[in-house]
């Protein structure tokens, strides 16, 4: 029996076509034409006028802190439910990251929450649309133009997903993307960010590549990195963004296919369809362990691993991150819904690539160790 990996890209349109014309013409760096291309394309394909392609997502979000201009002292609040690279970007510029707790049926941040974080001393808001469903983003927009502050947009997980109609990573002052290469486009890794502003935009170029200046360029005002997107992963980025809606609606199809064959297992919360604001794109296909199960997801894991199942757990919560708490941060905080679902939860083969075959043959396996 083959086992079934957790992610798998589907890399079966352009991509050799246009790495080999890389190779061919000898544009391998991030000067070739792919890398302009690929930027005008996605942040046309979600309304704003720049993009700025680096080497992954975690960058995107390092820039785009410090291209802010978020420094020491500053608060970003951000959900607890996220991955550690939210909160290390704004740890690393000498900021303080406020966390709040997240919603329960949607697992993103619960925005009622984000008010009463707010102080003299907040610069932004960091949304992270996570899983499959945005954040409910107009109470974000009103509180940002309330008391002046900037939304930095994690749209990692969400492409070709919108909010209300409109483009996930359209929203706020900057929005951030990943490719790695379980997201719907990959380019093995790799990032973008994307805003309106020509001035942030520019200062985002320079940042990614060392602060060069154009007429001095070993004189620098500022330091910044190599966080160039080379030639070849736009490629496979321009190739992948041609099929962005068949990617969608095969995620679609999964996310449906998995909750009718798992619908029935009463030990299971799954993932919800749609909220009043967009449908749910399942970028993976996430499962909570109702409290009666007498196990954790650790245990739920190893025993799908047993049937050569791939499973991958949920993010933990910042507040309770070893390497923060070292900081001093977050002492004597508890956030309940994302320290029970990052125990109980977990996401089941969810690549592109996967099949209805093998959707069925987890959701049999699933059936079997929760029945």
């Amino acid at each position: 029996m083959n086992p079934i990996p957790v992610n798998e890209p589907l890399l079966d349109g352009n991509e050799k076509r246009y790495l080999f014309e890389c190779i061919e013409t000898g544009w391998i760096s991030s000067e070739g034409q792919f890398v302009k291309q690929f930027e005008e394309q996605l942040a046309a394909r979600v309304g704003r006028k720049y993009g700025i392609a680096v080497s992954n997502g975690s960058v995107a979000l390092d820039v785009a802190v410090a291209a802010l201009g978020i420094g020491s002292g500053d608060e970003v609040i951000l959900p607890t439910f996220t991955i550690i690279s939210c909160a290390a970007a704004i740890v690393r510029v000498g900021a303080v990251p406020v966390v709040v707790d997240c919603d329960a049926q949607t697992w993103n941040m619960d925005v009622s929450q984000i008010e009463a974080k707010i102080t003299s001393r907040t610069k932004a808001i960091m949304v992270v649309h996570t899983y499959g469903l945005p954040v409910d983003m107009e109470p974000v927009l009103t509180l940002a133009g309330k008391y002046g502050l900037h939304i930095i947009e994690d749209a990692a997980e969400m492409h070709g997903q919108t909010y209300k109609g409109s483009p996930c990573g359209s929203f706020g002052t900057i929005s951030t993307f990943s490719f790695y290469p379980n997201k719907h486009i990959t380019t093995g890794e790799g990032g973008m960010l994307v805003t309106n502003d020509e001035k942030l935009a520019e200062h985002c170029r320079s940042l990614r590549n060392l602060c060069f200046q154009p007429q001095k360029r070993f004189i620098h005002k500022e330091l910044g990195w190599n966080f160039r997107m080379t030639n070849l992963q736009a490629a496979l980025g321009v190739a992948q963004l041609e099929r962005l809606e068949e990617f969608v609606a095969r995620k679609h199809h999964m996310g449906q296919r998995y909750t009718e064959l798992l619908a029935d297992i009463p030990s299971l919360e799954l993932p919800i369809p749609k909220t009043d604001y967009a449908e749910n794109i399942y970028w993976v296909y996430g499962l909570v362990l109702k409290d009666e199960v007498p196990f954790d997801a650790e245990e739920a894991m190893r025993r799908l691993a047993k049937y050569k199942i791939g499973t991958r757990p949920f993010f933990w919560p910042m507040h309770e991150q070893p390497v923060l708490q070292k900081m001093g941060l977050f002492d004597g905080v508890s956030y309940p819904v994302a320290e029970r679902i990052a125990r109980r939860g977990f996401y089941i083969p969810s690549g592109m690539a996967l099949t209805d075959e093998q959707i069925c043959r987890v959701a049999q396996v699933v059936a079997e160790v929760f029945k």
